[in-house]
């Protein structure tokens, strides 16, 4: 309850909503509303709803809520994680699906707390797990430590961000899973690119790509992420070979649903990574059209999540060259 409340305080700040004309606006008594936003009550499902809509955040925000027997199965195996169940497992994991939903519907300052909170909540259960869904749970709490990173890198706390994205590495690395470490590393060269640090774009993103077991879409936004970075360290011969080692993978990934921990990782997003490419590469009329494209074909509810903006101010500074 306390994470939601969060949430939604945050939410209403950044709309400009106070309490009452938020109640006002979703139709519920100002008191009710009151005990749900200071974690004294657990929202209704209508009213989860309602401030979803009101915010606009796309059914992610109401998706945060379990409902009482998740809630109670969750809690259960906080008390006693030596007793994890799968329903426990399942519960963490969607509610994880929701927080990344909401990361492409609001601001990222608004969800970093509660985010930190929950990654907290499911790593000290990982502490004490015991038994056959053990694994299941460090590979959500793996994804969960990822996207704490991936957050704090988004506002540029970027030393916590790089301690979270070596733990969420670790984590994967010892249960095996190569999609959860190719996606961990793909944040670090994020990272470096906000940094503006060449070396660690092209040495982050190409380790990435050679993760064994990535996923064939992740390595092909690796590739081209990392011959972007070699680009502007001016070793264009091997930044061509690298977009050819991306090309080569193509029909092999529009063959395979995108990974589910990586829901985003589409064509069009990849146009987005090949526009990044060929304007490092200055090719500015072929930026142009990737960028352009790739922001056009992506689905309706991710054209404006913040991590967009990237390619946007990436699309004018093409458009400006060419």
């Amino acid at each position: 309850m306390s994470d939601f409340a969060d949430l939604v305080r945050r939410a209403l700040r950044d709309k400009c909503y106070s309490m009452k004309a938020a109640a006002r606006a979703v139709n519920y008594d100002v008191s009710y509303l009151s005990r749900v936003l200071n974690g004294k009550q657990k929202p209704s499902a209508n009213l989860a709803r309602a401030l979803d809509a009101l915010i606009g955040a796309q059914g992610a925000l109401a998706a945060t809520v379990l409902d009482d027997d998740d809630e109670s199965r969750v809690a259960k195996s906080a008390g006693r994680p030596s007793r994890l169940d799968a329903g426990t497992v399942d519960a963490l994991a969607g509610v994880l699906a929701a927080y990344r939903r909401l990361d492409d519907a609001v601001d990222p300052d608004m969800v970093i707390p509660a985010t930190m909170e929950q990654m907290r909540k499911v790593t000290r259960i990982l502490e004490g797990a015991r038994g056959p869904h053990r694994d299941s749970l460090a590979e959500v709490a793996s994804e969960w430590v990822q996207f704490a990173g991936w957050m704090l890198a988004q506002v540029r706390k970027d030393d916590e961000a790089v301690r979270l994205l070596n733990d969420a590495l670790e984590l994967a690395d010892e249960i095996g899973n190569g999609t959860l470490a190719a996606q961990a590393l793909n944040f670090k060269g994020y990272l470096s690119r906000q940094q503006g640090r060449p070396q660690g774009i092209a040495r982050w993103f190409a380790a990435a790509a050679n993760t064994p077991g990535a996923h064939p879409a992740q390595r092909i936004g690796d590739y081209l992420q990392a011959a972007a970075g070699l680009a502007e360290l001016g070793e264009r011969d091997t930044a061509l070979r690298t977009v050819e080692d991306a090309e080569r993978l193509m029909d092999q990934a529009a063959a395979l649903p995108p990974p589910a921990t990586a829901y985003w990782l589409t064509p069009a997003f990849n146009r987005l990574n090949m526009g990044l490419c060929t304007l490092a590469l200055g090719r500015y009329s072929e930026a142009v059209d990737h960028l352009r494209t790739g922001l056009a074909e992506l689905p309706e509810e991710l054209r404006d999540a913040p991590w967009s903006w990237e390619h946007k101010d990436a699309l004018q500074r093409a458009i400006e060259a060419a």
